[in-house]
């Protein structure tokens, strides 16, 4: 999923959904893409809007963490829901160590090269 933000910042962990102009069936694990480019919304409008403070620098252009999608939903009570948007509901954030990934829009199975990538930080972190 493209988009995300950083799971260390905490964001992730408070962030219960993602929104998309679009609707899924899936209901699974994803993995986390930082986009290439910083969103538009200022670190200062994010601490105002949801509460969170980014910390430090945020990383681009790679995989951050997994989550899982549970439901895809709209309207939904969170206040990261985007109206007139479907709420993909997310639950179990995983961070992981930043992995360099060539990101793209949608969900699409991962590749096996970035399969294994992310298997050898997990193994590493446990």
């Amino acid at each position: 999923m493209t988009g995300g933000i950083d799971v260390r910042t905490g964001a992730t962990v408070l962030k219960d959904v993602e929104n998309r102009t679009w609707m899924t069936t899936y209901r699974g694990p994803v993995l986390i893409h930082a986009s290439q480019r910083p969103d538009a919304i200022q670190p200062a409008e994010i601490e105002r809007r949801f509460g969170v403070r980014l910390a430090f620098e945020q990383q681009l252009g790679g995989v951050i963490g997994m989550v899982d999608i549970v439901d895809c939903v709209r309207p939904h009570p969170s206040p990261w829901y985007a109206p007139q948007h479907f709420a993909f509901v997310l639950a179990n954030p995983r961070p992981l160590p930043f992995i360099r990934w060539k990101g793209a829009l949608s969900l699409r199975a991962a590749a096996a090269e970035l399969l294994a990538l992310v298997d050898e930080q997990i193994m590493q972190a446990a």
